[in-house]
Order: C-alpha cells, then structure tokens, then sequence
C-alpha cells in the first residue's frame, strides 16, 4: 500500500522561509476565511431545514444553494489568499492588494437585502 504523500509546492522552495511569527499570522487568517466558509454552509442548512415558514420553498432552496456556492467560493479564495501571501513572504515582496474584500460585502448586501424581502412578504 501506497503512503499518502502530500505533494509540496514548487514556490516552497523559492526564496527564505518568513519569519515564523507572519507566516503563523497569515494561517490564522486563512483559518478565519474558513471558519466564514463554514459559517456559510451552516447559513444555507439552517436556512433550508430550520425555517420552513421564511419563505415558499423555491426562494429557500435558491437562497440556500447561492450560500452553499459562496461558502466555496471562500474556501477556495482563502486558499489562494494564504498562498500568495506565503510566496510573497517568501521573496520579501509586498502583499497585494485585493479587491475582494469589496465583492464580499456587496454580496452579503445583497443577500440581506432579498432575506429581509423574503422575511417581509
């Protein structure tokens, strides 16, 4: 039986390893986009099978497949996130700047927006 080996990274290997302290920072961070993944998910089975009286059926299975999809979304962008972050570390760069932050709060916007409308009517 094959041992299950992790494959590593090729930037792994590119420039020095950060200073422990940062790169620990920067999984911290990457574990709070995870635990918003997961949030998210709990949001969508809670919104599906905790409140049938929300909304007719159609809204709720739609609103909780649209969180079910944000929920990957941000797990896979936390990935990426901590990576880029790790290599830029890692050749004593600068951080990019992102945009996302600004995608994130228009769609939780808009996702109280249809909520409260759904809750209302």
């Amino acid at each position: 039986m094959k041992k299950f080996r992790s494959k590593k990274s090729p930037w792994r290997a590119q420039g020095n390893a950060p200073d422990y302290r940062f790169s620990l920072a920067n999984e911290r961070t990457y574990l709070a986009w995870i635990r918003t993944s997961l949030a998210l998910l709990a949001g969508a089975i809670a919104l599906d099978q905790l409140t049938p009286e929300l909304a007719n059926p159609l809204v709720r299975l739609l609103l909780s497949c649209f969180l079910c999809l944000c929920s990957g979304a941000v797990a896979i962008y936390a990935y990426r996130r901590w990576s880029r972050n790790e290599q830029a570390m890692r050749l004593n760069q600068d951080l990019k700047y992102t945009s996302n932050m600004k995608i994130i709060s228009a769609t939780i916007l808009v996702l109280t927006f249809i909520i409260t409308l759904a809750i209302t009517l």
